[in-house]
């Protein structure tokens, strides 16, 4: 529902009210006279993971009134917000405190009480406030508990403790936050949005591809379709990035002989800075061995260039030939072409003036 149809809804009442007392037709949605609502609207949206949420609501104010118990009744049902009842949009399908809710738009209602809240999502959307609420129109219940907070004088509607797949949807009025966690399963949800998306224009794209099954890969799901998608992004050009995924899908499948396959081909076709870079991941993952293969191999490749004697400083380090070392580094910063560059590499050469290992 667009700001603009519950602006125009949230005077529906004082519309008719004026058609009782005048005898004038109803004005048409258009007709009426914008004015601000004491209690103002609001829109507030997080993306998790692939899945958007979006809350539509309006803003009571305190007004140094008592709100819990008071104002908001313990016991009975509330529009989780002032006018037209507040709505909450999943555009995938989702969990709520661990339970699964299908994706759409749903009116938000809550049973406050001293010690818990029930969570409503209505299947009915459009309703002023919760004098029409059917709780045979409910999609889900949760209960939630209530926590002190600091005094908010206009409800709103924040999203805490965001990580890749959730998220934790708070109410926080006067001085009370009512908490409660949606998240995403992402081989229900999100694999099919990058399934259709990898139909469309990636299909024929090597990086879009490839990225789709590295997001697979990085999540440890539908590894065998994203397989596929790297061997189609293969078809489009054959790279690095593209045969390091392979490579690392084939071992994620336990196909190890086929793996190291793709991976000595990466290496083959590796550039100087993805090579140099690949090793210095493989140190990131205390990968020291293979890290240093890795540059000898550049090195051998490419010994006249930046990386190649970057790489045989690190390989001279790790023998303590400090000497060699140094000489290789002050090489590859005469030769790095932008004062960036040069000053990255100083950072290598003062440790091994101190005779340190660069490798650790």
């Amino acid at each position: 529902m667009t700001v603009t149809s519950r602006f125009n809804l949230s005077f529906g009442r004082v519309a008719a009210i004026a058609v009782l007392a005048t005898g004038f037709a109803a004005l048409s949605p258009a007709q009426l006279l914008p004015l601000p609502d004491v209690s103002q609207h609001a829109t507030v949206s997080q993306r998790v993971s692939l899945t958007d949420i979006t809350i539509a609501y309006n803003r009571p104010l305190v007004g140094g009134r008592k709100v819990w118990g008071g104002l908001v009744p313990f016991g009975e049902v509330w529009r989780a917000g002032a006018d037209l009842n507040t709505t909450i949009e999943f555009s995938t399908p989702v969990s709520v405190e661990g339970k699964p809710l299908a994706k759409g738009v749903y009116g938000l209602h809550m049973i406050p009480t001293a010690e818990t809240w029930t969570i409503i999502f209505s299947k009915a959307n459009q309703s002023w406030g919760s004098y029409t609420y059917d709780q045979a129109e409910d999609a889900l219940r949760v209960t939630v508990k209530p926590q002190p907070a600091e005094l908010q004088e206009a409800l709103k509607y924040d999203f805490d403790d965001l990580k890749a797949t959730s998220a934790v949807v708070a109410l926080r009025w006067e001085k009370l936050a009512v908490p409660f966690t949606v998240a995403v399963n992402e081989t229900e949800a999100t694999v099919p949005l990058v399934r259709s998306q990898v139909r469309g224009v990636s299909w024929f794209t090597w990086e879009n591809l490839n990225a789709a099954a590295a997001f697979c890969l990085d999540r440890k799901i539908n590894l065998e379709e994203a397989l596929r998608w790297t061997e189609r992004s293969l078809t489009m050009e054959e790279r690095f990035e593209n045969l390091q995924t392979k490579a690392s899908l084939l071992t994620a499948l336990n196909r190890a002989a086929d793996a190291a396959v793709a991976q000595k081909r990466a290496l083959e076709i590796a550039p100087a800075p993805q090579l140099y870079t690949h090793g210095r991941q493989l140190q990131g993952r205390k990968q020291g061995p293979e890290a240093l293969e890795v540059f000898k191999t550049v090195a051998k490749r490419f010994p006249d260039g930046v990386f190649g004697h970057l790489a045989a400083a690190r390989v001279a380090s790790s023998t303590g030939d400090f000497t060699t070392a140094l000489k290789e580094a002050k090489t590859a910063q005469e030769k790095a072409p932008s004062p960036e560059q040069k000053n990255a590499v100083q950072g290598l050469i003062d440790r091994l003036e101190k005779k340190e290992d660069v490798n650790k």
